[in-house]
């Protein structure tokens, strides 16, 4: 017995492969699913740059009534497989169980910031500190017996003379694992990154689940797909317009120095009025459209729109119960889509739809001459 168990783990161990060129892990640590996946794409065009394996990260979830927060394995949501077809990665489950233990031993585990942190230690990164940064390196048992501060150092991929430094700095023999406070990634995703969506799959669970409800509940006509922006937290968000001409995900229509124009409170949170017009302009040039699709984070606006396109033969209808993962593949399938500028949730659409070649615009946006009469 005890032999045939020595033969089973000389072929599991076998079958480990490392990657002597190193390991990049972070926590997605800031904001919700729409801003960590902007980092996503960021942290990945990095790592190739380093030639690092990506640790995939769990993405981090905040559930109403749940003081800590929440981590989903990466795979629920996306395929891994084809973000392989770009660079090398891995998931965390996959690296803690398999490689932790020889690539990243207990007592070398270093967390990673560009200066010091506040919390409980001084100079320090303070990983651990607060959510859902405790909650994150808790899941999978990690602790850090250390920190490193890489300022100056940055995370621009296309710095070619930046990626040798970082390599030069940290070399996989010396470092095999960079363990990032947060993820090594600017927030909107840098133009030359947008192209990495291609790579971002849904799982089949998710395709199939959005392929599912589009047939049984779309069937027979097209859909116009929409995105309203509009909780508490939103409103007082877009007070800062004024004050931040590229506000969160805005670059996407007004670009990254506003050479498309202005951001305007309207682009960021639109009047029930302007959102019923420009549905309506949006369902005129349609043909065959029977259905709007509508995702929101507080108010969907069904009664309203039900009842400005009645006339129409054309129904509003939202996802029962909300599910903002199958609200993001349902929209991507759109035959046509209105977002919000500012919202990096509409930016993950909008990118999605430019790699199938599928038509999208923005609430208010481009600015319209006021006329005297708009009607269908």
């Amino acid at each position: 017995m005890f032999i045939i168990l020595l033969i089973q783990l000389i072929k599991f161990v076998s079958t480990v492969d490392y990657d002597d060129n190193g390991y990049l892990v972070y926590c997605p640590c800031m904001g919700r699913f729409g801003n960590q996946a902007d980092h996503f794409l960021g942290a990945l065009a990095f790592s190739k740059g380093l030639n690092r394996t990506l640790i995939l990260p769990p993405w981090v979830e905040y559930r109403y009534g749940e003081p800590k927060s929440t981590q989903v394995p990466f795979d629920t949501y996306f395929r891994v497989d084809v973000l392989e077809d770009y660079h090398r990665v891995i998931t965390m489950e996959s690296f803690m169980e398999n490689v932790s233990s020889e690539m990243w031993p207990i007592n070398k585990r270093i967390s990673f910031c560009y200066t010091q942190r506040s919390g409980e230690e001084p100079n320090s990164c303070n990983a651990k500190s607060g959510n859902p940064f405790g909650p994150f390196w808790n899941k999978y048992s990690i602790d850090f017996v250390g920190s490193e501060f890489y300022g100056p150092l940055n995370y621009d991929s296309q710095n070619q003379i930046m990626m040798e430094k970082w390599k030069l700095k940290y070399s996989a023999s010396s470092w095999p694992v960079l363990a990032f406070t947060g993820a090594p990634a600017s927030f909107p995703v840098q133009k030359e990154n947008l192209f990495l969506q291609k790579y971002l799959k849904w799982s089949e669970d998710i395709a199939n689940r959005s392929k599912q409800f589009i047939k049984r509940n779309m069937s027979g006509g097209g859909f116009l797909g929409i995105h309203l922006r509009n909780g508490q937290d939103w409103v007082k968000a877009c007070q800062h317009v004024k004050d931040s001409p590229t506000l969160f995900a805005a670059p996407q229509c007004v670009g990254y120095r506003n050479e498309r124009g202005p951001l305007t409170e309207s682009m960021c949170l639109p009047q029930k009025t302007e959102i019923i017009k420009q549905v309506k302009r949006v369902l005129k040039k349609l043909n065959g459209t029977k259905y709007v699709f509508v995702a929101s984070d507080s108010n969907h606006m069904i009664d309203d729109l039900n009842s400005a396109v009645q006339r129409l033969e054309i129904t509003a209808i939202r996802l029962q119960p909300a599910n903002p993962h199958l609200d993001l593949a349902i929209l991507a399938q759109a035959n046509y889509f209105i977002g919000n500028c500012v919202s990096s949730y509409t930016a993950f659409v909008k990118r999605e739809r430019d790699v199938k070649g599928l038509p999208s615009e923005f609430w208010s946006y481009p600015q319209r001459k006021k006329q005297k009469h708009e009607e269908l």
